[in-house]
């Protein structure tokens, strides 16, 4: 039996500078282009994850996650420990101290246990949270500061 041939390669994706202003995610990058450490299903993974950009996670993590933008935790995944990120996404379960200085989203089928920090949280009918919120209020670092009425 014979193989399909490959399809033929397709024209590299316009450069970043060529694209109107505002069309690039945060930091300037294309998600293709971010930092992303996916634990695929059936993978258990152990220790300090840094300088990683968006962690997904469909297996088991126990670790230790800082300087992150994004975590995605999916439907049957397990983050266990404690993790900083921009906004994240629970589907799975998530067992420690999560801080969100942005959105936290938690699913239909998503637990959150421990401590969650954050900023907007949204929470769909049969997700769980068992422990405590913390509700971030001050201004972001990164907001833009008021006009200086004095001019």
């Amino acid at each position: 039996m014979s193989r399909p041939p490959l399809p033929a390669p397709q024209a590299p994706l316009p450069s970043a500078q060529a694209r109107p202003a505002g069309t690039l995610r945060q930091q300037g990058r294309e998600p293709a282009e971010r930092r992303t450490l996916v634990v695929g299903r059936g993978i258990s993974l152990q220790g300090t994850v840094t300088d990683a950009e968006r962690l997904v996670v469909e297996g088991t993590v126990e670790a230790t996650m800082i300087h992150a933008n994004e975590l995605s935790v999916a439907q049957g995944g397990v983050f266990k420990g404690e993790v900083e990120v921009e906004d994240a996404e629970v589907a799975g379960t998530v067992d420690g101290t999560l801080t969100a200085r942005g959105n936290l989203i938690v699913r239909a089928s998503g637990r959150l246990l421990g401590v969650a920090r954050c900023r907007r949280l949204q929470v769909e009918d049969g997700g769980q949270i068992t422990g405590r919120i913390e509700m971030i209020t001050e201004p972001r670092q990164d907001a833009p500061r008021p006009a200086d009425p004095s001019f």
